[in-house]
């Protein structure tokens, strides 16, 4: 059960792409997030250009434009390392993940129902969320229910005589046998794997961007109890593991007044075991910055390098004095 627990725990990442340090992931990730709401902002821009939006890209956009301010206002105390800063953001991108996903999911289904009506040359399901504005702007959608256009220049089957040359649709046979436009018609064309490889990677990719972000947030917490705790006193000097930390928003704490602390315990108690539990090879950071990792571990018993160090430079107890007896 030991080791079953051990795999399914959240992973708790040290570096970002083993490459950088975790803060300066986590900025990474902000500034990604930064780029993709930007999107709203010029979407509702062109509402003063005079298009139409459908309810669901117009929520998409005011959301973008809040979760902009919001990054925004969180962004710069990363390099604070404030605790309730980083772990709201956290939080944030959390949540921003499954929203963000929602809205794809739901945009997905919609075009694969318009590549599916448009190989069948009809329209859109009326109930497609966004379908309107996605037929309005996919480019390859037409009202016109035809596969191509012939130019006749005599009167034939559906043209009436007089007329010198005329435009007409001619509905191909596959048009005329194709089923109505469903999501399994529109996955199952050739066309449309490729997209779903690309926003699964995508997905993915987001995923582990809420693991740094968590893990950066849980370093952050956990810094700030080490140097402000009076616990630390009694911590080894060997860089071994102190278990579990205490709550920094505990009420009474300098971080836990106001309306700040109540919100910053509501977040820690969702996963607190996450946020505040230690573990043996848990080597979190206790210097600024995290570049004074101690990777050494004690050989002997608590305290022995403290006792070496103290020889080392001479404050250590005196030594004892040799008595040489005389001849």
């Amino acid at each position: 059960m030991g080791i079953l627990s051990r795999y399914l725990r959240i992973p708790r990442p040290r570096t970002f792409l083993y490459l950088m340090s975790l803060r300066t992931g986590v900025e990474m990730v902000s500034l990604s997030v930064i780029f993709n709401k930007l999107t709203g902002f010029f979407g509702l821009l062109a509402i003063l250009t005079g298009v139409s939006l459908s309810p669901l890209q117009l929520s998409m956009y005011i959301y973008s434009v809040a979760a902009l301010a919001l990054i925004a206002f969180l962004m710069p105390h990363i390099r604070k390392q404030s605790p309730f800063e980083c772990l709201a953001l956290a939080w944030f991108y959390l949540f921003d993940t499954v929203i963000n996903t929602a809205f794809t999911s739901a945009f997905a289904i919609t075009w694969f129902l318009a590549v599916s009506a448009d190989n069948a040359n009809q329209s859109i399901p009326i109930g497609a969320p966004g379908g309107s504005t996605v037929g309005d702007t996919a480019g390859f959608t037409s009202k016109y229910n035809v596969s191509q256009v012939g130019v006749s220049t005599k009167a034939g089957e559906g043209i009436t005589g007089g007329q010198e040359a005329v435009a007409y649709g001619v509905t191909s046979a596959a048009a005329v046998t194709a089923t109505n436009p469903s999501l399994a018609h529109g996955v199952g064309i050739e066309e449309s794997l490729p997209s779903i490889i690309v926003v699964t990677l995508l997905t993915m990719v987001r995923v582990y961007f809420i693991f740094v972000t968590m893990a950066y947030a849980r370093q952050v917490l956990r810094q700030h109890m080490y140097t402000t705790s009076s616990a630390k006193l009694h911590l080894h000097m060997d860089g071994a593991s102190e278990g579990r930390s205490d709550n920094p928003f505990t009420a009474g704490s300098p971080t836990g007044a106001g309306w700040r602390g109540k919100l910053g315990r509501i977040m820690v108690m969702i996963g607190e075991n996450y946020w505040l539990g230690g573990q043996a090879d848990d080597e979190w950071v206790k210097g600024l910055d995290g570049r004074f990792k101690t990777s050494k571990s004690s050989v002997g018993p608590p305290g022995t390098l403290e006792r070496e160090r103290r020889a080392r430079s001479g404050t250590g107890p005196p030594l004892p004095k040799l008595q040489v007896g005389k001849s």
